[in-house]
């Protein structure tokens, strides 16, 4: 009877097999290794001419930045800073003038005595804080002497994330509008000047002019949701007190 015999491999021979291809495997990527950085090395070698220019570029475009904040912007700054104070004067003095409030604020616009004004420094330090600010204050002045698309001009060349300043100035470009009868528009400059900062102050104050305005507009689902939102979140402001009225007057508008 035929038997059947178990060929007999020699343990370990195997594992040497494996060994050989893992050793075989690390010497093929530590070689791939070695090609990629011969070759990174030479495209450094080959580039580092314009890589070192590269980077003295971007240094100097660095201190040339600082230079110019430290000598130019810095001290524009301040000047302009300090031409302001000229026209302000007369605007705080038209602030509680009896009369001649118009000179006042003219005076405040065009400068005098060799000093700049508002339009001069809004034009001449543009890129200034003080020269934004310039915008704010003609902006204004031509508001009160009734010269509204000069008011919504420089009011809209002013821009500010300030507290009460920013949601005051575009309220003042919704006052312009009203007063010269452009009902639409006012109410989107009430609406944004609503929205601009969330306080107690300049949000129910808006909100209650672009309600007024809506109902004017005849839409009064618009007026109702506006009167609704300052007895929601504003109810102790001056504008929440009697607010109930404003909210049925919108409701059962015919």
């Amino acid at each position: 009877m035929a038997t059947y015999k178990k060929k007999y491999k020699p343990e370990g021979k195997k594992e040497a097999n494996q060994i050989d291809e893992s050793e075989f495997e690390t010497a093929g990527v530590l070689n791939t290794l070695d090609e990629t950085a011969s070759k990174s090395e030479q495209w450094i070698e080959k580039n580092s001419k314009p890589l070192f220019y590269s980077l003295v570029g971007i240094v100097v475009i660095f201190l040339a930045f600082l230079a110019y904040n430290k000598y130019v912007v810095e001290p524009n700054e301040l000047e302009a800073s300090n031409e302001l104070a000229f026209p302000r004067k007369y605007f705080d003095e038209a602030a509680t003038a009896g009369s001649g409030i118009d000179s006042l604020l003219n005076l405040g616009l065009e400068g005098a005595d060799g000093k700049y004004g508002f339009l001069d420094i809004a034009s001449s330090y543009s890129g200034t804080d003080a020269g934004n600010l310039a915008n704010y204050y003609a902006g204004v002045s031509y508001l009160q002497m009734k010269q509204y698309d000069k008011a919504i001009e420089f009011l809209s060349k002013f821009n500010s994330d300030d507290e009460m300043l920013g949601p005051v100035a575009l309220g003042a470009i919704g006052d312009a509008f009203s007063d010269i009868n452009q009902a639409e528009d006012a109410l989107e400059y009430y609406t944004k000047a609503a929205n601009k900062k969330d306080n107690e102050f300049t949000t129910p104050l808006f909100l209650f002019k672009a309600g007024q305005t809506a109902l004017s507009l005849k839409e009064y689902s618009t007026a109702e949701k506006l009167f609704t939102q300052i007895k929601t979140k504003y109810s102790k402001s001056d504008q929440g007190k009697d607010i109930e009225k404003f909210i049925n007057a919108a409701k059962y508008a015919n």
